[in-house]
């Protein structure tokens, strides 16, 4: 009876997307969460296309912004302490421009046509991540602005600015710590950023909180499950699965196959 009446409930607040659509959602979710704990990449790259295909993507990028902001909270004072701030601030003064012309584009292009640049552009950086290409030099000022402007402006379009990031800096002559504390202060920094853009373009709206409560703890168990899985298989094995999982999720947020979904 509390379960026919939390659904009911449900739907009266979500009008316009079945509970078929919402299981989608969180179980693009899950597989997003696993792929994120037992590898650190590929979380956006899977949820963004899924959800997207489900909700369209405004909701999907909104959904992933609230969902990652909230679940990574408590890595941020030790990334404050470990990052080198500079650094990070440089790279942010090109997520800046980036993520407002990437909300821009979010906000005001067809819902189709998003899907379809969502779709092409997870295969490009997917075949960018396959290729192991690393930045290896020393961040230069100029280099570091740029590398901030195309983040954020997948990230802003799509929540999918970490593999220009982790290319740039984890090949670079920088301390493997100060990478990681880096990358996390940076898309820390970076989700305020564009939390403040969407807020000011309307994607973050009650609809995709009240979807984010029930996606976020599927996101959760996916980062545990992914996490703990991480011992039971090569470092390599566990990739070649996140590109697999990337290049279908790929495919199936073509809108193609909408007939296929929920």
């Amino acid at each position: 009876m509390q379960s026919s009446t939390f659904f009911s409930g449900l739907q009266e607040h979500l009008p316009g997307h079945s509970l078929g659509q919402i299981a989608f959602v969180c179980i693009a979710a899950l597989i997003g969460g696993m792929a994120r704990g037992f590898s650190g990449f590929g979380g956006a790259l899977i949820f963004v296309p899924l959800a997207g295909a489900a909700m369209g993507p405004k909701i999907a990028s909104a959904l992933l912004l609230v969902i990652d902001g909230i679940m990574t909270l408590g890595m941020v004072p030790n990334g404050w302490k470990r990052s080198n701030r500079r650094d990070v601030f440089t790279m942010l003064t090109g997520a800046l421009v980036g993520v407002l012309t990437g909300t821009a584009l979010l906000t005001l292009l067809p819902s189709v046509t998003l899907r379809w640049i969502i779709s092409v552009v997870v295969i490009g950086l997917l075949a960018f991540l396959i290729s192991g290409w690393r930045y290896h030099g020393r961040p230069k000022t100029h280099l570091t602005v740029a590398v901030g402007a195309v983040a954020g402006l997948s990230g802003g379009a799509a929540q999918m600015s970490g593999p220009p990031v982790v290319a740039y800096w984890l090949g670079g002559a920088i301390p493997p710590l100060a990478v990681r504390a880096n990358l996390v202060l940076y898309f820390a920094l970076s989700t305020v950023i564009s939390t403040t853009f969407y807020l000011i373009g309307g994607l973050l709206t009650v609809e995709v909180l009240l979807i984010a409560l029930l996606a976020c703890p599927c996101y959760g168990v996916g980062l545990l499950v992914g996490s703990r899985c991480f011992g039971f298989a090569s470092e390599a094995t566990f990739r070649r699965i996140c590109f697999l999982l990337i290049a279908l999720a790929a495919l199936a947020g073509l809108p193609l196959f909408d007939q296929l979904r929920p």
